[in-house]
């Protein structure tokens, strides 16, 4: 029998912690890791990408489809450098990811070895909670239970750091004895509820409120019911950061979608006219398009209270659960007896919300039909309306796609959605759909990206597609690619933010058959130029026995313009840049215009 190494210690380790698969890419440093997965013959999974920031992104998006830690590893050196990325979006979308990390032997560290890199140092940012190098073999259990713990009770990335030569060692017999830590592989959430005094201080100023608004993000996650119930209590609207979006309802009719600079028209009317603010769950950083400072009066809820009051002054903060929090609230808001009159002090309020609601849905149907060369980006999102499987998941890259699923999707209840919110990294959404398609195989999936992200890191990652989808209970893995041949949002940031032209050098991307590569993969390829084609393609997509990439050619110069009023503060700067920009710039000025009427009272 094969001597037992602290290798398998380690994958012994991860299958205690409930860790099925591990993303990553080998090398030198992790080759004794490598042999020990072998050897536990698929007891854990190990997942190849194509490069270790994919690896790390699929780990993100294990962690956030599943609500469990995801694991990636890579060797030392260039491995662990790439891995930094996806970690960060770990860090700032707040999720457990654990990265096990090679190292090479203790024995020639600082000695400016080959790839030697002193790895603490380069992760001590992002995995802030938790970072370490195992010194010893003794150690390896307690650390890796530390940073399984430390992930989950921080939602952030930690890093366990295993020399080279620490995983071939033999696995230690541990014993209680001075200067050895016998741990286990446990982990419960508390229960966590505000105090008395402030539930108390929280009602009193909701209750005082007339015009009283929600802001929902991605910590109502499990208590979506309690938001619309006590939204309804308050004659409440709903506004969502775009983390927030899967986990509200956006067909009830006070929920007035996605907030912020890529947000609905409904949202900036709520949230600018609102007198009362009750947070859930956001820390959504587009604070211009909260209300001025002052105007209202606000509550908070986060389970960590270190986010309370870092976007808005708040008057109450309650740390807590979100579900239990509001349940309590709930308790003391508006208490009547049942032989008393309805209180309809704030039914005209609820009535205005309503009819800004359907007034932005009048507008996002109006703006899909908008005619753009060849087709209109906002149209090809808007046909997934009706089409997207009840069981779907699906998975949103960074650039211009994101304005169009947060403007012109509609969700059905229980469809999971991510995006890197916070860092914004383009290129994870393929890597973020394929960790959710293992996870669960017999659920559709669908992908918006750019063509940006494509040429980032999605053409190679569709390589892991083509070489995983036979696997898969439900072939479906649809990828919708928006080509304009153009980094149209930060085109359209550059005539926004800094009042300058287009800059061809920097913005435009040279083409490339996206559905002709994925057809020499062996996967389905469907092209589309023309709009009246879209609900066929489609139809096409969700039919087919394989993965699909659903290439449509989309116009760049659809503007993406914030919501009124701070997107009729940004018009002249755009119309100078666009007129700097000449001929070429008319179409899209001609789009501006047109989108800017929109939203002018009385506009068409």
């Amino acid at each position: 029998m094969a001597e037992r190494l602290v290798a398998d210690v380690m994958v012994e380790r991860l299958r205690s912690w409930g860790v099925e698969r591990v993303f990553g890419y080998s090398g030198d440093g992790i080759n004794g890791f490598m042999g020990a997965l072998r050897r536990a013959g698929g007891d854990v999974e190990f997942v190849q990408a194509r490069h270790e920031e994919a690896a790390a992104f699929m780990a993100v998006g294990h962690a956030k489809y599943t609500g469990r830690v995801g694991v990636v590893t890579s060797t030392q050196g260039p491995g662990a450098v790439h891995l930094l990325n996806g970690l960060y979006d770990a860090k700032l979308d707040s999720v457990p990811v654990v990265a096990i990390i090679g190292q090479q032997n203790r024995s020639v560290l600082g000695s400016g070895y080959m790839q030697e890199i002193e790895l603490l140092t380069l992760f001590k940012d992002v995995a802030a909670q938790f970072a370490q190098m195992v010194s010893t073999p003794e150690q390896l259990p307690m650390v890796l239970d530390r940073a399984f713990r430390t992930a989950l009770e921080t939602r952030s990335p930690c890093v366990v750091i295993v020399p080279h030569d620490i995983q071939k060692a033999p696995a230690p017999d541990l014993e209680q004895e001075h200067g050895i830590i016998i741990t286990s592989p446990q982990w419960r959430p508390a229960r966590v509820l505000p105090q008395e005094e402030d539930l108390a201080a929280a009602a009193d100023v909701l209750n005082a409120g007339s015009k009283v608004a929600l802001l929902v993000g991605q910590g109502a996650k499990t208590a979506q019911a309690e938001v619309v119930a006590i939204a309804e209590q308050l004659g409440a609207g709903i506004t969502t950061s775009l983390l927030g979006k899967p986990y509200v309802d956006e067909t009830l009719p006070f929920v007035v979608g996605t907030m912020g600079h890529l947000g609905s028209t409904a949202s900036a009317h709520l949230m600018g006219s609102c007198d009362t603010l009750l947070i859930v769950g956001s820390n959504d950083p587009w604070t211009e398009f909260y209300p001025p400072p002052g105007a209202a009066r606000a509550v908070q809820i986060d389970i960590d209270g270190r986010k309370i009051g870092n976007r808005y002054p708040v008057e109450v903060g309650l740390v807590g659960d979100a579900a239990e929090t509001l349940r309590e609230l709930m308790s003391r808001i508006g208490s009547r007896s049942p032989d008393q009159p309805r209180d309809r002090s704030r039914e005209p309020w609820r009535a205005e919300i309503e009819r800004q609601v359907r007034d932005w849905h009048a507008l996002a149907e109006e703006r899909s039909r908008v005619p753009a060369h060849p087709v209109n980006p906002e149209l090809v999102v808007r046909e997934l309306n009706g089409r997207l499987p009840a069981n779907a998941q699906l998975s949103i890259d960074v650039g211009s796609c994101v304005y169009w699923y947060a403007r012109q999707l509609i969700l059905p209840p229980g469809v999971p959605a991510h995006v890197s919110g916070t860092l914004a990294s383009m290129g994870c959404s393929i890597p973020y759909g394929i960790a959710a398609k293992l996870a669960r195989p017999d659920r559709p999936m669908v992908v918006l990206t750019g063509d940006g992200a494509m040429q980032m890191a999605g053409i190679a990652e569709l390589i892991t597609v083509a070489h995983r989808w036979r696997q898969w209970a439900d072939p479906r893995f649809v990828v919708c690619v928006l080509n304009n041949r153009e980094l149209a949002e930060v085109t359209w940031e550059q005539r926004e933010t800094e009042s300058e032209p287009r800059f061809p050098d920097s913005q435009e991307l040279p083409d490339f058959p996206y559905a002709g590569y994925a057809e020499l993969l062996g996967l389905a390829g469907i092209r589309v130029d023309d709009p009246h084609q879209l609900a066929d393609a489609w139809d096409r997509a969700f039919a087919a026995d394989r993965p699909v990439v659903l290439e449509v050619l989309t116009d760049p110069d659809v503007p993406l313009l914030p919501p009124f009023p701070a997107g009729a503060e940004k018009l002249d700067g755009m119309r100078t840049a666009l007129a700097e920009e000449g001929g070429a710039g008319a179409g899209a000025a001609g789009l501006l215009d047109t989108y800017a009427a929109q939203e002018e009272p009385g506009g068409d």
